[in-house]
């Protein structure tokens, strides 16, 4: 019966099972190419698992259909005993290093010679990334694909066909007609940071160990038995090479052969480029190392080859490297080195971190001799001991952290395990850690010099109050010799104040400057210093808000608080539950925003400004989009009253019991509200502690007050209102505070990251991930040209 239904001729109108099920082949795999390989989906993901459905379960009916190259075959087979070993048709050599500019030239230099050529004369050299993963053979044979290996010595790799096939940016079968009866493919199996993130994430939800880095994420999900566990994990694939080749014309050069590649359907890098000469791999080395950072995936450095491929056979081979080739290295990103000691840093806001104590090593172009730990957990889960050898990371301008310990090296007796400390290491007051924190808390305030100076550091800087000229060591100076006690002082200062600092600090130092040899003194800097400060005192309000370094409060939750209650006087009294009813603004925020402005010292260090003259030059009105956001539901909901939630508030004001009500009401009247009974004993209990039916009291007063406030104002709202934006890359004509000004005041909001709720991302020059990750939502994309003309209208 399956015979006839495969080779009857169909009716008219109608397919034939087989047929189907090649066209449900076709399709996936021309989606998968658009999703996995362009970055552009054409269905949707529901669309995509219809349809996968749909070809699974005609291949389970019929059995005959399943074919090697079916998108089906992607998911995983049963787990291998081991893996088998094959010998390479053509040997996956490795490539000779250069680190240091000679190196090129030298390497230019080599190329010119062994091709006969004069030293004037500029070489076209194609350039490849040099992916930190793991190198692969993909062979296909009459344009299937049948086997990979890993490069393994160069001559024989390790069989990985099975979890290959789990890579669905490699296709299963060549997108050609005429495909060569032998094509093996040279690349780079990758996990991109994304990806290597969220692995990450499930490893730490599911109390696993995690990975170090992408490239040990993918060695290890390449190299699991059990293909059904590489399925799960995200993995790329880059191709760059070529070995055994045969019932094809081989391209004429590397780059020809990238541009085959593509229309084969097989994965490229855009990053690639042809350049001349010396200079111009100079050039895109610099060119690239700037990008680094913004690439979705981990590079330790780019390869040279001579463009064509008649050129390279030319130059052949030494020993196990080709003549015609050089990796150029980026500095280390990762070393190796040993933990002399952990010191305690108090921050800002009294948090303790750990810090590792290093022997010197250098990594990412620096030499590093201190790395975070982060905090007590972290230290503990990555059991960082005084004497451990260590992996140290550093990428770009991030701090050095503490990557994972060598256990191994581990020195015996084994040294004690890390233990934070009981009591500040700078002022001895008393460290406490809060329930559901992973760090521990300096207890001493601002009479804690460490967090005075941190405090003050803030204050200062540029997106703060943007004190120009006030840098670490004035501030140490000002701290330790006991001038400025507060941020308040600073506006007090007078030149004869910094001066004496200056003479006490080089007295201090044994330092004698030149000028006070020559019998003068210099007073410019402290006269600029003195003009700053006082250039200071009329920030906007969200600045100022920011400025005060309250707890968790950055820069778009200051604006909310500034666009909405729009004066300080305002601010500083209304209670959390104010706080959570704006805009992204969680009960954490809000409860942390309540308590910094309940503490006595707080309100005197603000007042202390207000004394000094330091006001906000934008102070205005309440917003009347707070209007709709003060009904009573929404207002107890805010509360955050145990088992009450905004239905049940929403309940209570239908009832007829509102703020006021609900203060006044007696413990007899609760069974008239129609609440559940644990409902209604919440409440209950609830109204009964402490202040609680007085802050009601007090909450209606000033919801009234707020509302008569705004009374007679018109809700004015930019075009832009509701449309959130995200920038990327560097604009031409813009700095980023500049288009994030213009987006905010046609109306719309800044976020830092991409999300299904953004609406518009703004790339400019060397955008990086999030240009990649708003291209896979299908988010638009707008230039700087785009984002003004999208502003200026009215």
């Amino acid at each position: 019966m399956q015979n006839d239904l495969f080779d009857a001729a169909p009716e008219a109108g109608q397919e034939t099972v087989a047929g189907r099920a090649a066209v449900l082949r076709r399709e996936l795999e021309r989606h998968s190419y658009a999703y996995y390989v362009l970055d552009t989906p054409t269905i949707p993901d529901a669309e995509y698992d219809r349809l996968f459905s749909e070809l699974q379960r005609l291949e389970q009916d019929y059995p005959e259909l399943r074919t090697p190259d079916s998108p089906t075959q992607r998911v995983g087979g049963a787990a291998l005993p081991e893996f088998s070993q094959v010998q390479h048709a053509v040997p996956m050599l490795s490539l000779n290093n250069g680190f240091e500019d000679e190196d090129v030239l030298a390497f230019d230099k080599r190329v010119k010679e062994g091709l006969d050529m004069p030293e004037t004369s500029e070489i076209a050299y194609a350039i490849d990334l040099k992916f930190d993963g793991l190198a692969i053979n993909l062979r296909y044979e009459d344009g299937l694909f049948t086997r990979a290996a890993t490069r393994g010595d160069g001559y024989t790799g390790e069989d990985v066909t099975e979890n290959i096939r789990t890579i669905r940016s490699i296709p299963l079968r060549l997108n050609t007609a005429n495909p060569p009866a032998v094509l093996d493919v040279r690349g780079e199996v990758l996990m991109f940071k994304q990806d290597f993130d969220k692995l990450n994430q499930r490893q730490r939800d599911a109390g696993a160990k995690e990975f170090a880095n992408p490239r040990n994420a993918a060695a290890g999900s390449l190299r699991q038995l059990d293909s059904k566990i590489t399925a799960q994990r995200k993995l790329r694939f880059f191709a760059y090479g070529i070995g055994a080749l045969d019932g094809a014309e081989r391209p004429e050069s590397h780059r020809d052969l990238l541009a085959w590649y593509a229309a084969l359907g097989l994965p490229v890098c855009a990053e690639n480029a042809v350049v001349a000469g010396a200079q111009g791999l100079l050039d895109f080395y610099r060119s690239i190392q700037q990008k680094r950072d913004g690439l979705g995936y981990e590079i330790d450095g780019v390869v040279y080859k001579v463009n064509s491929f008649t050129q390279q056979e030319q130059l052949g081979f030494v020993s196990r490297a080709p003549r015609f080739a050089i990796a150029h290295k980026f500095p280390a990103q990762e070393a190796l080195t040993t933990v002399s000691g952990i010191d305690i840093q108090v921050g800002r806001t009294g948090a303790l971190t750990p810090v590792a104590r290093l022997a010197p090593v250098f990594v990412g172009g620096v030499t590093v001799t201190n790395a975070t730990l982060h905090n007590e957990d972290e230290v503990r889960r990555k059991d960082v001991r005084i004497g451990d050898t260590v992996i140290v990371r550093r990428a770009g301008d991030v701090i050095p952290e503490v990557v994972a310990v060598v256990l191994e090296r581990r020195p015996q007796p084994e040294p004690a395990a890390f233990e934070m400390l009981k009591t500040c290491p700078v002022c001895g007051s008393h460290v406490v850690r809060e329930e559901g924190e992973a760090v521990a808390r300096c207890t001493g305030g601002l009479s804690c010099s460490a967090q005075r100076k941190e405090a003050i550091r803030h204050f200062a800087s540029r997106k703060m109050m943007d004190i120009d000229g006030l840098g670490e060591r004035y501030i140490d100076t000002l701290v330790d010799l006991n001038i400025v006690k507060g941020i308040a002082d600073l506006y007090q200062l007078q030149l004869s104040d910094l001066l004496e600092m200056k003479r006490q600090a080089d007295l201090r130092d044994g330092v004698t400057p030149e000028t006070v040899l020559q019998g003068k003194v210099a007073s410019k800097w402290a006269e600029n210093l003195i003009a700053a400060i006082a250039a200071s005192k009329q920030p906007p309000l969200e600045r100022l808000l920011f400025a005060l370094g309250i707890r968790h409060v950055g820069e778009s939750t200051a604006k909310t608080l500034a666009d909405y209650l729009g004066s300080l006087a305002l601010i500083r009294q209304v209670p959390a539950c104010i706080f959570r009813i704006l805009p992204d603004i969680g009960a954490t925020v809000a409860w942390s925003l309540a308590e910094f402005f309940s503490q006595p010292q707080n309100q005197q260090a603000i007042q202390a400004l207000i004394d000094a003259k330091v006001e906000a030059r934008d102070e205005k009105a309440v917003n009347p989009k707070l209007r709709d956001k003060l009904e009573p539901a929404v207002l107890l909901a805010a509360l955050d009253i145990p088992k009450l939630t905004l239905a049940r508030c929403k309940q209570l004001t239908e009832r007829g019991i509102g703020l006021e009500e609900l203060a006044e009401l007696d413990t007899d009247s609760f069974t008239v509200l129609g609440l559940p009974v644990d409902v209604q004993q919440s409440l209950s209990q609830w109204l009964q502690q402490g202040t609680h039916r007085q802050d009601i009291r007090d909450l209606h007063v000033l919801r009234l007050s707020l509302l008569e406030q705004m009374a007679g104002q018109v809700l004015e709202e930019g075009h832009l209102s509701g449309k959130t934006f995200v920038l990327t890359g560097t604009l031409a004509e813009l700095s980023r505070d500049q288009a994030k000004a213009l987006i905010e005041a046609a109306g719309g909001k800044v976020s830092g990251s991409v999300s299904k709720k953004t609406h518009y991302l703004v790339a400019g020059t060397e955008a990086g991930s999030k240009l990649e990750k708003a291209q896979e939502l299908g988010i638009p994309i707008l230039t700087e040209a785009d984002l003004l003309q999208l502003c200026s209208r009215s």
